[in-house]
């Protein structure tokens, strides 16, 4: 049984809607919608889902760069929403952010020297001269040379600068890694090489990500569980080859039928799923995915699933399996 290193427990983020003459909110937008899920020491843990489904939302809401509403977020034993700025400030050493925007994310005025150092000088470790064999080394390890060093960003390509900001992640050896659509931005074989970069870098440090994505492709080479979301919530957890191969939620298997195939010899029927994806501020009564679901029930209507384990480590948020659930707990 793996350890885990985070556990997140009913996690929302709501964020008020204010339209009256006093301020007062007259509605909220349900960003993320009371979810529930773990990630194990060591892993990489895959979120995918629709541009606005809430993945990144999660993942600043995890580092309290943006503050939840509600939930719990447990790290290594601790509830990390109780802690104060100051106590916060020091546990991010341990928890750290790849962002999607590489150039946006880097300081154009400041050097790649300095944008290395300053997690090390903001948290007080070393002195200025092994401050700068600690950024000559993590030049090293992402594939940089020393000569990079006092160059800006907007003097390197869109892979270079991805690792930069990955060597910046790294600069305070953390054991979490959140990497919010790391490789987007990047052209397919700067993916690669990126990607591949993350692999490596996690078998030497034992780095544990959480890897945001919508590409499905991406996130089956590099998860090894997944988690997919729709309209705030979770509706389906499992590991990559179940997720792949033998998907429940209907959301699932709508968004898997429009991977594209590399093999012209193998056809796969398209699910084209009907109507417009609800706004998170007016989310249906019920099951979120009810609107557009091709299999819908009454019950979906009125009552929201549960995230239940309908197989041996398959989660699903559905109530087409619910007499699979009884039999698993029977």
């Amino acid at each position: 049984m793996s350890e885990s290193l985070l556990e997140v427990k009913s996690l929302k983020k709501y964020y008020p809607i204010n339209k009256s003459f006093f301020n007062k909110a007259q509605g909220f937008v349900k960003a993320v919608d009371d979810i529930t899920f773990s990630v194990n020491k060591g892993e990489t843990f895959g979120l995918v889902g629709e541009s606005g489904c809430g993945k990144s939302t999660t993942g600043r809401s995890l580092l309290r760069l943006i503050e939840p509403t509600a939930g719990e977020i447990w790290f290594e034993g601790q509830d990390i929403t109780k802690l104060s700025m100051e106590e916060m400030r020091k546990r991010r050493r341990e928890m750290q952010i790849v962002f999607q925007d590489p150039f946006s994310s880097l300081d154009p005025r400041n050097t790649v020297q300095r944008i290395l150092e300053e997690p090390l000088i903001v948290h007080g470790v070393g002195n200025a001269k092994e401050r700068r064999a600690a950024v000559e080394r993590l030049a090293d390890v992402v594939g940089l040379a020393k000569v990079h060093l006092q160059r800006y960003p907007h003097q390197f390509s869109g892979g270079q600068r991805q690792r930069i900001g990955i060597a910046r992640a790294l600069a305070l050896q953390p054991k979490l890694i959140i990497a919010d659509e790391p490789v987007s931005a990047l052209d397919v074989s700067i993916q690669s090489q990126v990607i591949n970069l993350m692999q490596d870098l996690q078998s030497e440090f034992g780095l544990t990500y959480i890897f945001i994505a919508h590409d499905l492709s991406v996130v089956k080479h590099i998860c090894d569980r997944v988690a997919v979301m729709y309209l705030g919530r979770i509706v389906e957890i499992t590991d990559k080859d179940k997720l792949y191969s033998h998907p429940l939620h209907p959301y699932t298997q709508a968004l898997l039928s429009a991977v594209p195939e590399p093999d012209p010899d193998i056809r796969k029927e398209r699910i084209i799923l009907q109507g417009e994806v609800p706004s998170p501020s007016n989310a249906p009564v019920g099951c979120a995915f009810n609107t557009r679901c091709p299999r819908v029930m009454d019950v979906c209507r009125n009552l929201r699933p549960a995230l239940l384990e309908t197989e041996p480590g398959h989660l699903t948020a559905c109530h087409l399996y619910e007499g699979e659930v009884k039999t698993l707990l029977a």
